[in-house]
């Protein structure tokens, strides 16, 4: 895991902060925000009953029933992140307003606030991308059946997840049409058109796009769902050595997404056999944690795919080292394909969030302060009302002027509480309170989403503070994620040991001989027996078995190759590298 960027120009003052209670609503407003969760609640019933395979509510199971959470907003989460991690995560993603339930089950609609998140990492990763010399591009979503079994090593793993279209209307198709699955298939033939000559390279083509994998397991939304937005990188180089350092910086750039964008820690690393990409030379990682259930997960694969879709698909050039008049075979290019899909929001929304709802990191979330008018009542003037929302505005232009996206809550139908309330289950990083107070002091009262600390902010140093105390914000968020990540990867030698580390919501180093035989005996080993099928995913994580993560490019010490033995005591092997493991998504 490396560390994100140094937090530079933190606010003077930031510290020593005091903790307050937000307002209480008034009972209109009560009953409003009754009215507004029953209805919620109502629709999200009948998305429940239509798409019950992929949304378990916490009430659904009485064995559940202790995760509720007493005296919670009525809008707000209504189960305890740690009781019922599958229940928190529904209501934590319809209720922040991330997401709605599609009427197709597994597919899933983005709302404002999420796509904008996808917005933002796809203007940072398309910046860089383009820097390195790739060009962004468009394939059909269609591929016939004869291109897509072309190459069945690589399909293999796919097929059982790929969505044909066999009809037109009322008539059936001649050949059954493939929606793209990822689109090695779909673009290479047209490489081997493209590419005539050694000058040809590197080529390097990105798409931004969606595929269809029709998953039959339990979906979950933007973790495992039948549609999904992605980008996907697909490069043609001379030689192994050019495609080897691509992989690695776009790599890099996938932890950047992460770690600088998400205040996620990643684990930087390589792929065993088993586990790399079908059809690939091998595939690169980087690899997160989920606190909450201590399951890891794959946050983003570059690959180097070598010559085996070339020779495939016939991608040659000439021998550029051949003299004049000497006949030299071709060369077969050397390929990579990389990809990064909308998982990286869930994952972000899984380590950061808690009861009160979504917490987002400044630097994606759409809306970075809120600004929320206080001590406004009944008895207030016109003219005092318009006063203030004429200072508010001011506030509000200066704040744009650093360029912060902000906006001015002005709704006249709720109390500041439960607008207090509605942003904090929207995880907007920071609130501004401004009142008649705050207007006559010359200060606005600032609330952190991610710890509820409270303090004031000199009008005059708005600009510069409020986006200081921001990236205040998002280094804390980083360093608590890094600490539980660092903390629960325990390193050990002893298979006695694997297991209870296991079911202590760690991921495990080990020495590892990185034989598939081996891998599939440690799942077997450290997996619980029994477990019914209809008990949702992360329920079961208990019961399940430790699959390879990652081989870690940062390797501990202690490992002799040659008499190091494997930690899997069925294993007679020696110990190949420290190989991390762990229950995953």
């Amino acid at each position: 895991m490396a560390s994100t960027e140094d937090v530079k120009n933190i606010a003077d003052g930031v510290g020593g902060v005091e903790l307050s209670e937000g307002n209480k609503q008034s009972k209109s407003a009560a009953k409003k925000a009754a009215k507004m969760d029953k209805k919620h609640a109502e629709k999200e019933n009948k998305l429940a009953a239509s798409a019950k395979a992929e949304a378990t509510k916490a009430s659904a199971k009485p064995a559940k029933k202790n995760a509720k959470i007493e005296g919670a907003a009525l809008i707000g989460v209504g189960v305890d992140k740690e009781l019922d991690f599958p229940g928190w995560y529904q209501q934590v993603l319809t209720k922040g307003d991330m997401i709605d339930y599609y009427d197709v089950s597994g597919c899933y609609i983005l709302k404002p606030d999420s796509y904008g998140i996808w917005e933002t990492i796809q203007e940072w990763f398309d910046t860089r991308i383009k820097r390195m010399g790739v060009r962004n591009c468009y394939f059909p979503m269609f591929v016939s059946s004869k291109v897509l079994e072309r190459e069945k090593d690589h399909i293999e793993g796919f097929a059982p997840e790929v969505a044909w279209i066999t009809k037109a209307g009322k008539n059936n198709l001649e050949e059954p049409i493939a929606i793209r699955p990822t689109s090695e298939t779909v673009m290479y033939p047209y490489y081997a058109k493209w590419i005539r000559s050694h000058r040809d390279l590197p080529l390097r083509l990105n798409q931004w796009n969606s595929v269809v994998r029709w998953e039959f397991k339990q979906p979950q939304p933007f973790l495992r769902t039948r549609e999904f937005l992605w980008q996907e990188g697909h490069t043609a180089h001379l030689t192994q050595e050019g495609a080897g350092k691509e992989v690695l910086e776009i790599l890099e750039l996938y932890a950047g997404v992460y770690e600088h964008l998400l205040a996620v820690p990643v684990m930087r690393g390589k792929k065993t056999d088993k586990e790399k990409f079908a059809g690939g030379l091998y595939t690169t990682t980087v690899e997160s944690y989920i606190p909450t259930t201590g399951r890891g997960i794959q946050g983003a694969t570059s690959h180097c795919l070598g010559q085996n879709f070339s020779k495939m698909f016939e991608i040659t050039v000439e021998d550029p080292t051949g003299k004049e008049g000497e006949k030299k075979a071709p060369i077969y290019v050397w390929q990579n394909s990389w990809g990064l899909s909308t998982r990286v929001i869930g994952v972000m929304i899984m380590i950061h969030g808690d009861n009160k709802g979504l917490v987002l990191p400044p630097r994606v979330a759409t809306t970075q302060v809120v600004i929320v008018p206080v001590g406004v009542g009944v008895k207030t003037s016109d003219e005092d009302r318009k006063k203030l929302h004429g200072e508010i505005d001011k506030v509000a232009d200066v704040l744009k002027e650093a360029n912060l996206r902000v906006h001015v809550d002005d709704r006249e139908s709720h109390s500041p509480g439960y607008k207090f309330n509605d942003w904090e289950l929207k995880g907007v990083p920071l609130r501004l309170e401004i009142g008649p107070g705050e207007i006559k002091g010359d200060f606005v009262t600032a609330a952190r989403r991610d710890t509820g600390e409270k303090d004031k902010i000199a009008i005059p140093e708005l600009g510069t503070k409020v986006p200081s105390l921001l990236e205040m914000i998002q280094g804390d968020l980083y360093a608590k994620a890094d600490a539980a990540f660092r903390g629960h990867v325990k390193q050990i030698t002893t298979w006695s040991e694997f297991v209870p580390a296991l079911n202590e919501k760690n991921v495990i180093l080990i020495p590892h001989c990185l034989m598939e035989k081996c891998e599939d005996q440690i799942k077997e080993m450290s997996a619980r027996k029994e477990v019914p099928d209809d008990i949702p995913e992360d329920a079961r994580a208990p019961s399940m078995g430790a699959k390879s993560l990652c081989i870690p490019f940062e390797q501990p010490e202690g490992l002799v190759k040659g008499e190091t033995k494997c930690t899997n005591p069925e294993c007679g092997n020696t110990a190949e590298a420290w190989c991390l493991f762990g229950r995953s998504y």
